[in-house]
């Protein structure tokens, strides 16, 4: 797949300190230690719907990520993939009554639309499944001939699933205990009740063809893949194992990303798969969970449809801290407009207060686990100052000008 088209990411004087971010795995801020290219995987959409307000926020938290990394001199292999053949995507098209390929094709044109919008980077490999088919089939294909998986006791439908026995780090990724991985299961795309498993915790790696699904001829038999092991095969297979950075949303700790990881160490004998597991948080509105079974989603191209300035969206998410469940309010759009209107004021003025305390600041901030709160505070304070006394230092304004573009994507 093509990514979207990138944004050119201007070069501060300088570097700040090593990035520290949150390791879901080991449960606490850890120092990030990229060689000399960074390499990062965040889980991409199903392509059944637009890019909701949830979305823009992880993306927009890996997107900082890749800036500040940027910043520090490293290069960014970045990769990102769409899971565009899935039960969900399957559901919407019957749903529809629509063709699953022409849904997919057209929510992942939105989607590139939104991320160029919001001036997210793109991934420099950004891979479908469909597009995937054959390097799954292969890891699937090895983890059967090791043991680590096996096929159900079905005439009809002989899948093929995951022993999550044969990791033996199995669980060290979400921390969560055997009934709490059973409730997440069940309610997050797992068949815990399915026949012929070895356990309800094992995970679908490919399932054998059914009328009137897509499938494809391969040495497994027909049939398509299962999620877990689509993210393992296209990680794997552009960063290497002991990669940098696994993310995605808080609802991907379990069961997707610690099957990914399960996954790879039983394919390569090596663990851990990423070096840290970020997670965001969710996103809701008005108090109360955003989902879309109740119809209250927030779509990043209905907030443009409706000439949102797409840099206010992107301050409003970065006004909340990124690993936090937080809700989203109109009242947030207006303090982010309000608050861009300002920082472009204050950089059109021929001089501003010196700036290179602020830059500092901005990049203390940033390398502190993603503390976008503070440094917006930070900006908001040598915005304040330029205004109320013009300031003196006729190059403060394009200094903060760039380093607000660099860190924090947004455009003044």
């Amino acid at each position: 797949m093509q990514p979207w088209t990138s944004t050119s990411v201007p070069r501060l004087p300088g570097h700040g300190r090593p990035l520290r971010l949150y390791d879901t795995a080991a449960g606490q801020v850890r120092p990030t230690a990229p060689e000399k290219t960074a390499r990062m995987y965040v889980c991409g959409i199903t392509p059944y719907d637009a890019t909701h307000l949830g979305h823009a926020a992880t993306y927009l938290a890996f997107d900082l990520v890749n800036r500040y990394w940027r910043d520090a001199g490293h290069d960014v292999h970045y990769v990102q993939n769409v899971t565009d053949v899935d039960d969900p995507l399957l559901e919407r098209a019957r749903r529809d009554q629509d063709d699953w390929i022409v849904l997919g094709m057209r929510e992942t044109a939105l989607f590139r639309e939104d991320m160029e919008s919001l001036r997210i980077l793109p991934p420099r490999d950004f891979v479908g499944a469909v597009e995937a088919i054959g390097e799954i089939v292969e890891v699937v294909g090895k983890l059967l001939a090791c043991g680590a998986g096996y096929r159900v006791e079905d005439a009809a439908h002989p899948d093929i699933y995951f022993d999550h026995q044969a990791a033996a780090h199995f669980g060290s990724e979400s921390g969560y205990d055997s009934a709490t991985m059973a409730r997440l299961s069940a309610e997050r795309g797992g068949d815990p009740e399915r026949p012929g498993k070895r356990h309800p915790l094992d995970a679908l790696m490919w399932r054998t063809a059914r009328e009137g699904e897509p499938s494809w001829d391969s040495e497994l038999g027909p049939g398509r893949p299962g999620w877990h092991v689509e993210c393992c095969a296209i990680g794997l297979n552009r960063l290497g194992t002991g990669f940098d950075v696994q993310g995605g949303g808080s609802d991907l700790i379990f069961p997707h990303h610690e099957f990914s990881a399960a996954h790879a160490e039983a394919l390569t004998g090596e663990y851990p798969m990423a070096r840290h597991y970020v997670h965001t948080g969710m996103i809701g509105l008005n108090g109360e969970k955003m989902s879309k079974s109740k119809g209250n989603l927030v779509f990043v191209s209905r907030l443009r449809a409706d000439r949102v300035d797409p840099m206010a969206l992107r301050l409003a998410l970065l006004s909340g801290y990124y690993r936090a469940d937080r809700s989203w309010t109109t009242g947030m759009l207006d303090e982010a407009v309000a608050r861009l209107d300002r920082w472009r004021h204050a950089v059109e003025l021929p001089a501003g207060a010196p700036a290179q305390e602020t830059v500092s600041r901005l990049r203390a901030h940033l390398s502190d686990d993603l503390d976008t709160p503070g440094a917006l505070a930070a900006v908001d304070a040598w915005a304040t100052e330029t205004l109320a006394r013009r300031g003196r230092d006729v190059d403060a304004p394009a200094l903060l000008s760039t380093a607000v573009d660099a860190l924090l994507g947004i455009a003044l």
